[in-house]
């Protein structure tokens, strides 16, 4: 890993607190983007229960039945973990949340050719992080635009309340859940670059488009993290852990769960 340790200038923290998102260029090192679609690439072709369970056989016609996304890849893995914690994405938390950071969740997608996208969203209606929010960490293991699937993002709604989301369309979004943006607000695509970083409030409204290409994956690895003042996240996402990799005890809330419920499959056998 890299061993310099980026901190933010004051542009960069306005530019999150006003519009919800920032982005950081070339935070993971090309060695490291490497290392992370390697160690995929190998999990990608086995199945992993309750974190990665790929349909495999000759009559699925379904892209993302095939590569699902990978669910809590640190929980089985350490060069997940490794990453969930790397000290660069770490000290831009620090900036953000002018405290320490608690890792809670990691997750791969693969989004191949032809996959659906995922609709808009906010990611603190699952985890459930109070008082506080969670921030996600967005890396872009692939270069990610409009054409293979990059990621929506409406900004100015990191302040917008928590709402209950109404449901998706099926054929353009494989989670369930949809979240109308304010009239007054529009989803915009953010390009990024192999080993840049996303970072975006809990609240900010963002999905993804459907991976129009025939040959480019949009492979990203994701985490989210809470504030170490944080007393509480839904119970799907324990343990918490510390930038040493020891855990950190938090109450649940009772309600929360996964980042966005999946749709049955369009192409069911």
């Amino acid at each position: 890993m890299a061993e310099s340790l980026h901190v933010l200038t004051e542009a960069q923290k306005t530019q999150f607190e006003q519009e919800g998102y920032l982005i950081v260029k070339r935070l993971f090192e090309q060695t490291d983007v490497e290392r992370l679609r390697a160690t995929f690439e190998e999990i990608g072709q086995r199945v992993v229960p309750h974190h990665f369970e790929p349909d495999l056989s000759a009559k699925n016609q379904d892209p993302l039945r095939r590569y699902p996304r990978v669910m809590h890849p640190h929980r089985f893995d350490a060069t997940a973990k490794q990453y969930m914690l790397h000290p660069a994405v770490l000290e831009v938390l620090r900036d953000l949340y002018e405290e320490e950071p608690l890792a809670a969740q990691s997750m791969y997608y693969y989004k191949p050719p032809g996959a659906r996208g995922q609709a808009l969203h906010q990611d603190n209606f699952y985890l459930k992080v109070a008082p506080g929010n969670c921030i996600a960490a967005w890396t872009a293991i692939d270069a990610a635009d409009e054409d293979n699937g990059t990621l929506l993002v409406v900004p100015k709604t990191q302040d917008y309340d928590i709402v209950c989301p109404e449901l998706s369309d099926a054929s353009e979004s494989f989670t369930t859940h949809f979240v109308k943006p304010p009239k007054d607000r529009a989803a915009v695509p953010v390009r990024l670059e192999s080993g840049d970083v996303l970072f975006f409030n809990g609240n900010l409204i963002h999905g993804s488009y459907r991976n129009r290409t025939k040959d480019r994956f949009r492979r990203s690895f994701i985490c989210h993290y809470a504030n170490s003042s944080a007393d509480r996240i839904s119970e799907h996402y324990h343990p918490l852990y510390h930038a040493d990799g020891s855990e950190a005890v938090r109450a649940s809330n009772s309600d929360g769960g996964p980042c966005g419920i999946e749709h049955e499959p369009l192409y069911p056998h």
